[in-house]
């Protein structure tokens, strides 16, 4: 019956591309909105995971690592930050569309294979709990359980918290960025066993100015977490800057 139901649902109501509206079989983007998102491969600084115009060569890193080394080691994103890759954030973040976080944590998986392969345990970035009410759901931890399920790995989901509320990150510039998540995550001490001596991949929705995940990096050094990497949906890349 919840079949046929379904099947009904289907004709009655088709699914439609989160990105131009038009009906898809399926779910998520049609095959000409798949063809816009622009996915990330090599070349790419091996720390930042920042896609290089050329190849500069095998283990040269780009000047934003050079000049600001995160707290975790690796970052690596499935695309880049543009309009379908918004489309799909925020239906997944503030429009109850948790049935892109399948497709969405397939291609975070084969980006992040590196990572996922050399990884103990996936964490999500949490949202603090006043956040996590009205939401009802973590956008992070939907990807972090897709992802589980093509790496085999755990997710460990409430060692780390955001112990503070924050504002968006949105229009702050990358000073107001780190300041607004100073101290707004911990693992907890009765939790940190989860943590301690694992090398952790933290999964988040979008990396832009990294100020998130290097303080969520940083709590779980704190615990002794041999390894951070981050793994992420999409990340917005800088046209401007060459790399090295």
């Amino acid at each position: 019956m919840s079949h046929a139901a379904r099947i009904a649902l289907d004709i009655a109501l088709p699914t439609l591309c989160v990105a131009c509206r038009e009906p898809v079989a399926g779910v998520g983007v049609c095959a000409e909105c798949w063809a816009k998102l622009s996915f990330i491969a090599p070349p790419f600084c091996p720390r930042l995971g920042i896609p290089f115009v050329y190849d500069p060569g095998p283990d040269l890193l780009s000047m934003e690592a050079i000049a600001n080394p995160p707290a975790w080691q690796r970052a690596r994103a499935a695309v880049r930050y543009d309009d379908v890759a918004r489309t799909l954030v925020h239906a997944l973040k503030y429009q109850d569309r948790t049935d892109l976080a399948p497709a969405m944590g397939r291609w975070m998986a084969r980006a992040g294979k590196e990572l996922l392969a050399e990884g103990d345990v996936l964490v999500p970035v949490p949202l603090h709990w006043r956040r996590g009410w009205t939401r009802r759901y973590n956008q992070s931890g939907a990807l972090a359980r897709a992802i589980s399920k093509h790496s085999g790995l755990p997710v460990v989901r409430d060692a780390l918290r955001r112990i503070r509320p924050t504002r968006q990150q949105i229009g702050l510039s990358r000073p107001q960025r780190t300041a607004n998540v100073q101290g707004a995550f911990r693992v907890l001490p009765e939790k940190s066993h989860q943590i301690a001596g694992r090398r952790v991949v933290l999964v988040d929705d979008v990396l832009t100015s990294g100020a998130t995940t290097d303080a969520c990096a940083r709590a779980l050094l704190r615990a002794k977490a041999a390894q951070v990497d981050v793994l992420v949906f999409a990340r917005v890349v800088d046209t401007h800057k060459a790399p090295i």
